[in-house]
Formats: structure tokens, sequence, C-alpha cells
């Protein structure tokens, strides 16, 4: 029997390259949207959400019914020093990126225990692995799917619900193009700002196609008992393990070369 696939966020990026793959591929798929009506035809169905909504994500569910896998994947980028982030925008970060990503999960499970069987794929990022400057909340919000992943995992293994986060390094994407930026912007910080954000910016530019992330998850869903986290990409395989070998001095170094974040850079 053909295998139903959920994937939020499907209108652009990771969230379209997987859609188009497990379509391809044979599975039943819906992916989701804000604004169905802004992204023109598809190869699969394109439906209406706001994970923000409970309503939404009911009206959601009541349409597509019981999943076989769910690929938790709508997010945005925000930009900005921390101190330049308003509480408002910080809450709205958390809200979609993570509250939005708990309330799709909860409303999968009930089918899901039931059946005793589901894959729930969490797409997280190298920033929930090691925090990105000048975009501590969209960081903040990456660990946060960590740790809620890993708990889950356990919550759901009695049931034979399998949980995985997929953790790329830097995505040629439009994600950075779609971010948002803080909107209290102070002086102090405008030219360490300025020069962060270009480095991000060439680091997307040279980032893996989000067809290799697209065929991981496929991987991930074609195996029986998934592992909890798979990371894609070299920064994002190399990175981490720097992290948590070398002493935080030298690895912090190495994040503010990177950036160009020293007042001699």
């Amino acid at each position: 029997m053909t295998q139903t696939v959920l994937v939020t966020g499907a209108s652009s990026g990771i969230g379209k390259a997987t859609a188009l793959l497990l379509k391809r591929v044979g599975f039943t798929v819906f992916g989701t949207t804000r604004r169905p009506d802004a992204v023109g035809p598809q190869e699969f169905p394109m439906l209406g959400l706001d994970v923000r909504s409970d309503d939404s994500v009911k009206a959601l569910f009541d349409k597509v019914g019981r999943l076989d896998v769910l690929i938790d994947n709508a997010g945005y980028a925000l930009t900005g020093a921390a101190e330049e982030t308003t509480l408002a925008e910080a809450k709205a970060q958390f809200e979609t990126n993570f509250f939005g990503a708990v309330r799709v999960v909860n409303a999968a499970l009930p089918a899901m225990r039931t059946a005793r069987a589901g894959k729930i794929i969490i797409i997280g990022s190298l920033a929930g692995l090691t925090a990105i400057p000048f975009s501590a909340f969209y960081s903040a919000t990456k660990f946060a799917l960590e740790g809620y992943a890993e708990a889950l995992w356990h919550e759901l293994r009695p049931f034979g619900i399998d949980v995985t986060v997929v953790e790329p390094g830097f995505v040629r994407t439009r994600l950075g193009e779609a971010s948002l930026v803080a909107a209290g912007p102070l002086p102090a910080y405008a030219d360490f700002e300025k020069r962060a954000l270009r480095a991000i910016d060439g680091a997307v530019s040279r980032g893996i196609a989000p067809e290799r992330v697209a065929a991981r998850v496929l991987g991930i869903v074609q195996t029986d008992h998934p592992r909890l986290r798979y990371r894609v990409g070299a920064d994002a395989t190399w990175l981490p393990r720097l992290k948590n070998v070398a002493p935080w001095r030298v690895f912090a170094a190495g994040v503010r070369r990177t950036f160009a974040l020293d007042p001699n850079a």
C-alpha cells in the first residue's frame, strides 16, 4: 500500500525538493504552505496551513487523515543582534519554528499511536548544533527542536514510531532572501552585523543543493529503523565534531574568523 507523507513548508527549498522526490518515487505526498494560491500548480497537492494556528492544523488533518510519514520543515529565518530583537519578534520566531512543529506532530500522533507505526522527520540545522551569530533566535529554535526530538524519540519508541532530526549545513535556498530582520537596529552592532550577514550569504551561495537533503530524507523514509540524527553536508559533519573536541577558545576563534567578527578582521 502506498504510504502517505505530509511535508510542511513545501513551497520552496528543502521542503519542495523533498516533496517532489518522494512523489516521483511513488509516495502519496501532500505539501503545505501558508498561501497555496501564490505558489501555482505543483506535482503534488499543496494545502494551506498556518502552523501557528491550532484551528488551521486541525483543518489540515481533517483533510489528509492518517499519515505514515510527517516531515516537519516549515520555518523562517530572523537575523539581527539578539539585543536588537524584540521579545515579540523572538516569540514569533518560536511560534513558527518550534511550536509550529510541535502542533503538527501532536496532530499526527494519535493515529500513528493507534497504528503503532509512523515516522516523524524534523528538519533541523547546523544552527541547532553550533549557534550562528546574528541569528540568535533562529539558532535557539533549532537547538530547542534538538532537545524536543530527543525526548520524543524515547517517548514514542514503545509505539513503533520513529523520530529523526535531519541536520543540514548551509543549503542553497531562498531562506536567507526571505528572512526577516530585527526591527530595532542599534548602531553599535552595524559593522559586525554587516560582516556576519555577508559571510552567511557567502556560505549559503556555496552550500549544498536542497536535493541532497531530500535524498537523505528519502533514505530515512525507506529505512526500517532510522537513527535519531543525520547530518548532511561537510560543514554539518565536521563543525560539531570540532566543537566537541577543541577548547572553546580555539573553536570560538574559528567562528569569529568565519563571520569576520573581530575588530581587526
